[in-house]
This record gives structure tokens, sequence and C-alpha cells, in this order.
């Protein structure tokens, strides 16, 4: 045994000398190489088994390669490419963001894909199909009888439809997982400068036509009506058309006002009568002149053929069309949707998500709109008199509706409260008649909670945070703010239709239905915009809620974690030695039983 160890040794010793070049003698021999640390450190020798020969010998490929020189720092913008001289491919095609791959720290960074061969999600390449025919191809899908033998090509796609672009880290997060990993970085870039950018366009008497495609949310319409914008076209409406009618030079913007999510009002509502409501509440927010209207559901595809044949109309050769709106009003989910229906149009790839701002730059949309015609995606306008702008992710996500609306009416007398999660709470102070109906029209998802208005002030120290979210968690409630009231005097002149609507930006609203008169105090957070309309939705349910908490996952999580703390602390001060037990009354459970037997309820 021992001999066969040492002639193991030996000869693994041989073929260790053999693979080792043998040193050279000292007058020949070569100054050692250095071994450089990045930091320009203490240098130090190759190891004694790596001779000189060796080292140098080694080929190129192995030593490490120099980093490349890092790319010069882009403008922290968010103007986009709506400027000619602004180069297309530098912006983020998804958010309109400037791209960069030199820090993941910065807006825009993206990583450049590798490529793919078209057999790369095959692991090896001798497994064979489980089908022995072929698959149908593209074309034969979408009914094309001949094939198309172009290169590269699917058969039957879209003339000048491309490949995904890449986008941004960001986008690409959104698109995948719903989320921004890292939602810091956007608050590097400054905010959208909508008088410098888009403003002085619009304002200008001379130049191109302008097209305002004013997107608002039909389920949030005051609190997402941009007023703003509203002001400022109105104001260069009136003023370049008084110089259009001195023949002098006057654009006239043209205002086509676009209601989007209409998916998400009842069916039953009346179309003729929205469409009376939605111009009504346009002049109240400041538009004075429409071109045209349209209300579309860019998710079921109803009416966006005619509101694209109307866009082409107005923006002529070569018009400029801006979509503007506020966050999360729908506006890159309707271009996107557009792009679909636009006979030999690209297809549009902007990031849609659930979340405001999406949209971080301003995004010139190619192959839209024929000719010289150009589409234009703007950032959503900040309101921050919206609730949903203090919100988290996680509480935003409660908020936004995103399926159609359901009612959830009570009826109350004077002195009950109802309140909507918690961030908003109705007070029937006053009223004239003996019932009230109330029709409560938000998300799903947010638990509402019936009781009396004496008992209103202990909501906040013991069910906000926990059975009322959002605020989600206890700390969040003093994160929001002050909670302050608003009075309202409301009348009305039937219990089957609801006559006033009390609204909160971001929110919701409280439908009141009543025959007489009432005195409402409404309580949310400050600074919150809270106004008194006319009714949207006039109808109410027929089945009424009860007293207390909607049933809800939110209230049944809470519910059993305080059962679980409670049984926890029962737990801890139950006595240990049987003795010292309480006894329990015999009698009182007799009692009941003999009780519960004779039909009575005690």
């Amino acid at each position: 045994m021992l001999t066969l160890v040492r002639r193991t040794r030996n000869s693994s010793v041989s073929k260790l000398r053999f693979l080792v070049s043998p040193p050279l003698p000292s007058s020949q021999s070569l100054p050692s190489p250095i071994l450089r640390c990045p930091n320009n450190a203490a240098a130090t020798t190759p190891p004694p088994f790596l001779s000189a020969v060796s080292f140098a010998s080694l080929p190129a490929a192995r030593q490490a390669p120099k980093p490349p020189p890092p790319s010069p720092p882009l403008p922290l913008t968010r103007e986009g490419n709506y400027d000619e001289a602004a180069p297309g491919h530098a912006v983020c095609p998804g958010c309109g963001v400037y791209m960069q791959d030199a820090s993941p720290k910065h807006p825009g960074y993206f990583t450049k894909p590798s490529p793919k061969t078209p057999h790369y999600r095959l692991l090896d390449a001798h497994l064979a199909p489980v089908a022995p025919e072929p698959e149908f191809s593209d074309s034969l899908k979408r009914g094309f009888a001949v094939e198309d033998e172009s290169p590269g090509g699917g058969g039957g796609g879209r003339p000048g439809s491309d490949d995904k672009p890449v986008v941004c880290a960001r986008c690409h997060s959104l698109r995948h997982y719903g989320k921004v990993k890292d939602p810091s970085v956007e608050n590097l870039l400054p905010d959208f400068d909508f008088d410098h950018t888009v403003g002085r366009k619009l304002a200008s008497a001379t130049g191109t036509r302008s097209v305002v495609l004013m997107v608002v949310d039909a389920a949030d319409f005051d609190g997402s009506f941009p007023k703003k914008v509203a002001k400022l076209v109105s104001m260069t409406i009136e003023e370049n058309s008084t110089a259009w009618k001195e023949k002098k030079s006057g654009n006239v913007p043209r205002v086509v006002l676009v209601v989007t999510k209409i998916d998400l009002l009842p069916s039953s509502i009346s179309p003729t009568g929205f469409e009376h409501w939605v111009r009504q509440r346009a002049r109240e927010n400041g538009v004075i002149k429409i071109t045209s209207l349209h209300m579309v559901s860019a998710v079921r595809n109803w009416g966006l053929k005619n509101l694209v044949d109307d866009v082409i109309a107005l923006a002529g050769p070569r018009g400029y069309v801006w979509a503007i709106g506020t966050q999360n009003a729908g506006k890159s989910t309707l271009i996107n949707a557009i792009g679909k229906h636009v006979e030999e149009g690209k297809v549009t790839h902007l990031t849609e998500a659930p979340v405001p701002g999406t949209t971080l730059g301003i995004i010139r949309v190619e192959g839209i709109l024929p000719g010289k015609a150009k589409l234009f995606d703007t950032p959503g306008l900040l309101n921050p008199h919206q609730i949903t702008m203090r919100l988290t992710r996680e509480e935003q996500k409660l908020v936004y509706v995103s399926k159609e609306l359901r009612p959830r009416t009570y009826r109350i007398k004077a002195g009950h409260s109802i309140h909507i999660a918690g961030l908003m709470r109705l007070d029937i102070e006053e009223s004239s008649v003996d019932s009230v109906y109330v029709t409560v029209w938000a998300s799903p998802y947010l638990p509402l909670h019936m009781g009396k208005t004496e008992n209103a002030h202990t909501m906040v120290e013991d069910h906000f945070g926990r059975q009322l979210q959002p605020p989600i968690g206890e700390k969040r409630v003093e994160e929001l703010g002050q909670w302050v009231r608003r009075e309202f005097r409301v009348s009305g002149n039937s219990w089957d239709a609801s006559s006033v609507d009390v609204a909160a930006a971001g929110l919701g609203w409280f439908a009141i239905g009543l025959k007489g008169e009432a005195l409402l105090g409404v309580w949310t957070y400050d600074r919150v915009d809270v106004i008194l309309r006319n009714s949207l939705i006039p109808h109410r349910s027929q089945i009424f809620e009860v007293a207390g908490f909607t049933v809800s996952k939110i209230v049944s999580k809470a519910d059993q974690a305080m059962n679980k703390s409670k049984r926890q602390s029962e737990k801890k001060v139950k006595p240990s030695d049987p003795e010292k037990a309480v006894p329990v009354k015999l009698s009182s459970l007799t009692s009941d039983t003999n009780s519960n037997a004779d039909g009575s309820l005690v």
C-alpha cells in the first residue's frame, strides 16, 4: 500500500514539473511582472509556481479588460423628445425619460439585452416537439391563407411593426411586477413645467395647429380634471379668436374632451344624461368651448374609432395633438389603444401601470397620425389636492377603482355617521325628514362603517389603521395630516333618486337622496378637495347596508389579529392554580338554556 502511494506521488510531481517551465539562469532572467491592484496599492509578485515566462505567455483574453469610459451625464429633465432636435433613440419609449447606462441610481437606467438566437429557449438541441405536426404559423392564425416568406417575419403582421423596444429599468419593473423598485430615483427629476414646455406652444398665436386631448377619469371626474390647463386654453381661445376675427395671426386650439374608463360606471346610467352632466361640470371647471366630446373605454374598445377619426380630421396634415391629463387619468392606456385601431399604424409601447406618475417625460408617438401630424403623450399633471397623492403604493391599490362601481346604500337618521375607510366621514347633523338615503360610490376594497355620531371620535383612536384601511397602520394616521370638517346644506325632492353628491378628489363620493333639507358635516384630511355637485348616478341600491362594519378582507384580518392578541393576553392572565379559578355560575347557564328551550330570547 505504501509503495502505491509513493508511486502516485512521484508521478504527480513529475507531471507538475512538466507543466511548469524550468527556471532561467540568473543572467537571462526577466524582471518579474508586477500585478497592479485597482487602487494602485503595493505591488505583489506572482505565485512561486508561476514563472515570469508562463505569466507573460497568458492569452490576452484572460487578462482583465479595461472598463469603457463613462458616458457623459444626461440632463435631468422631463422635456422628453417633443422637440425635433432631441434624438428619438435617447428617450425611453415607455416613460419619456432620457436613457443612460452609467448609474442605476439615476433616472433612465437600462441594460442592453444580449443578442439571442430564435431557438435560445431550447436547452438541448436533441429535444423534439411533442406533437408530430408543425405548429400553425402566425399568418394562418390571423386569417391569411398565403404565407409571408419575407425574412424575419412571422407573416401577416402589421406593416412596420417591430419588436418591443428597449425600455428603462423602471418601465420594465412596472410592466412585469407592477411596482417601482426604487421610487427615490424619481425624486431626482424636477417637476414637470407645463407652462414652459406645452403651455407656451398652446399660447402661441403662430405655428402649427394645436389640438388639446383633455383626458379625464370618469370615476374621478372633478379630481382628475386639469383645471390649470383648462384655464390656459380658455384664455388662449379668447385672445386668439379675437385676433383671428381682426384678420391677425390667431392659432385657436381645439379642445377634445375625452372621458375615459366609462366601463367603471354602472351600465344603467343614461348616455344623454351623462353627456349633459359632463358638459356642465366642464364649464364649471373652466372650459368655455369644447370642440368635441368623446366617452371611451380603452379596455373595452368603446368609442375609439370615432375618437381617432375626429382627432385626425382636427389635426390635419401638420397639426400637433397633445394628450393632457392628471396622473393616472389613463392617457398612456388610451394612446396604446388608439395605436391598435389605426390602419397601417405602429403599435405603441407606452408603459401602463395602476400607479400615479407612470409617464416621466414628453413622448413623441410616431406612426399614429398621418402626414406630418404628431401626437405627444405628456407626463401626468400633479393635483396636490387629491387624497391619493398622500397614500403609499399599497394604499393606492385599495383606493383605485378597477371594476364597475356598485352602490352601497344606507338609510339613516340625523345623529348618525358613515366612514369610508379611514379617509372620509359623513355626519347627518340636522334633517327636516326622518330618513336620509346615503349611497357610497367608491372602490369595493374600501371598508365602510355606519354608527352614531357621538361615538365617531373613538373610531379614529380604535379602528383607523386597523379595521378602517387605508391608512395602513397606526403611524400612517398621523402622517396623513389633520382631520378637518366641512359643512354643506343640501336639499332634495325625492327619496327614490339621489339629488346631490359630496365628492372627495381621488376617493369617491356620497350620493344624498332625501325629500327635504339636511345639514351635513364632512370630515377628511386637510387640503383635500371636497365639492358639492349634482348627482352623477341618481339610482341607489335596493338592498340597504346594516350598521357596523361592512364585510371585507381588511375588516376580517383586523378582527383576527385583535382576537389573537386578546387570546394571548387572556392566556397570560389565566391562573395556573385550579383552586383559584373563578367558578362558573350554573344557575345563570341553566336559566339561559331554559329560556331558549321555551323559544324566547334573553
